[in-house]
């Protein structure tokens, strides 16, 4: 279709104001669920311990009419810890930025401490459940690493033939084994463990690899088509294994390997110093600001909690 002659378009206009919506959207996710199900305390030290115990096993415990007692040999407590490890962001904007009529926001450095708020919430969330490492006492211009939650979990496990576990203390990282595809028996096999050793887990905690797996175990589920509300039902939230129910809790920043068993009580988020920000030396025209947290992970019964590992 033509236009007439001597119409004047958009095109040909100077002056048309910009249209920028005063909205910023942010689609990265925010979600921490191993930092939300887990307590949180406090740390009085860079190397923050705790002592763990268990009960001797159960015994057909029986005693002479009229015998002498006699002392048994009793099991201290075992002493364990973690390092404290810092997690910041510094944030720079210009004076002049700081002036601007920014749309979708105020100040810009407000804006960025809000977003630099979360990411370091993330970021600890990937140390904690997404790093395989052991605790690290750091030096004189190396950094302290916390002992993530693969350095502890060594009881109750299903890996492969060629994986190694850690020894338990948080002091170092598990071996990674050879790959292999993710099964129920896996899975039921590691909640008898985790049950025989006094544990009840009542959360799985999976990337969203080994959740799709979960949701296509056989079990005694039957996925079904509701024809009223035209949904068709296939998701697993809820695993009902022979001791009980778990729920089934996505993580996206988990490694796809593993598959994690736990009792949200038997984890806490310990900190040193909670989240702070401050003004950083001001060396022209410029301001400058650090937003840090220094925290550790507590495991305070590694046999309470179990995992699968070395998933494809």
């Amino acid at each position: 279709m033509a236009v007439p002659t001597n119409t004047f378009e958009t095109y040909d206009s100077v002056g048309i104001r910009e249209d920028l919506m005063d909205i910023i959207t942010n689609i990265s996710p925010t979600e921490t669920p191993f930092q939300t199900m887990a307590s949180q305390g406090t740390s009085k030290g860079t190397f923050h311990e705790w002592q763990v115990d268990s009960l001797e096993a159960a015994t057909d415990n029986k005693a002479v009419e009229g015998d002498d007692a006699s002392n048994e040999a009793r099991t201290p407590t075992v002493r364990v810890g973690n390092y404290t490890q810092i997690a910041e962001k510094t944030i720079q904007v210009t004076g002049s930025d700081e002036a601007a009529d920014n749309a979708g926001r105020g100040q810009e450095m407000a804006y960025q401490i809000a977003k630099a708020g979360l990411e370091l919430k993330r970021d600890q969330e990937v140390t904690v459940v997404g790093t395989n490492k052991g605790r690290a006492a750091g030096s004189s211009g190396t950094a302290r690493e916390l002992g993530s939650v693969l350095s502890w979990i060594k009881t109750n496990v299903n890996k492969a033939g060629d994986g190694v576990d850690p020894a338990g203390n948080g002091t170092d990282a598990r071996t990674d084994g050879t790959p292999r595809a993710f099964l129920e028996s896996m899975l039921t096999d590691v909640i008898d463990k985790t049950w025989v050793s006094g544990g009840n887990p009542s959360v799985i905690m999976c990337n969203s690899t080994q959740k799709r797996a979960i949701t296509d175990f056989t079990g005694n589920a039957t996925k079904y088509k509701n024809v009223d509300d035209k949904k068709i039902v296939n998701a697993v939230d809820i695993y009902e294994g022979d001791y009980g129910t778990l729920s089934v809790v996505p993580n996206r920043f988990m490694r796809q390997s593993d598959v994690f068993l736990f009792e949200p009580d038997m984890w806490s988020i310990d900190y040193y110093r909670s989240y702070m920000t401050h003004d950083l030396a001001k060396t022209g025209d410029s301001v400058r600001k650090q937003m840090l947290c220094e925290y550790t992970l507590c495991s305070k019964q590694e046999a309470a909690n179990g995992g699968i590992f070395d998933l494809s």
